[in-house]
């Protein structure tokens, strides 16, 4: 996080590790040997948790959702290759065709789900814990001039509104309830 609370820099550093995570195993993604399947699995192990590492507390604006998903997709052709097309030429994998190997499982809705999970983590803890007193706390100063900035509680209240959940505070308190929920979630950013 930065001056301005925008953690923009933080999903650059994400981004570029994920980059470096992908060169260091390059020689399994590109093998002929290991199948598409097992290529998915290995991202979803070796890359995916390097660049969603503490996701759980982003806000994600629009640029960075793109950046995210333009990182996925570019990962994603690299891994599963190019396709000849009908006269004989090779041609990359498009958005729909990348989203249909992902089955809709892309790394926005993992994000999402993430963040749901701790939101149901936070709403269990006791009062008297400090995270519980930090998601808790009213800032007593006056805000500055303009439009507020989005706060990770409006961004995952919006998912919760998406998923057309009621009551979502009591839902928290059952875990089995909560995680059909938080399953829910991963499905929910389809591009």
């Amino acid at each position: 996080m930065n001056i301005d609370s925008s953690i923009e820099e933080e999903i650059k550093e994400r981004i570029t590790a994920g980059n470096k995570a992908y060169h260091v195993h390059k020689k399994l993604f590109t093998s002929k040997l290991i199948s598409r399947n097992v290529k998915l699995h290995l991202y979803n192990t070796l890359i995916r948790p390097i660049v969603t590492y503490a996701s759980e507390t982003w806000v994600l604006k629009e640029s960075m959702i793109k950046k995210l998903m333009i990182f996925e997709r570019k990962i994603m052709r690299k891994i599963v290759g190019p396709t000849r097309s009908e006269d004989g030429y090779w041609r990359i994998k498009t958005k729909q065709e990348i989203n249909d190997i992902l089955k809709g499982k892309n790394i926005i809705g993992f994000i999402k789900k993430q963040r749901l999970n701790w939101l149901g983590h936070v709403e269990r803890m006791n009062e008297d814990n400090n995270v519980k007193k930090i998601y808790r706390w009213k800032p007593i100063a006056k805000r500055p001039i303009g439009r507020p900035k989005l706060r990770w509680e409006d961004d995952v209240s919006e998912d919760i509104k998406s998923l057309n959940v009621r009551n979502w505070k009591n839902e928290t308190q059952d875990r089995v309830r909560w995680k059909k929920v938080v399953e829910q979630a991963r499905t929910l950013y389809k591009l």
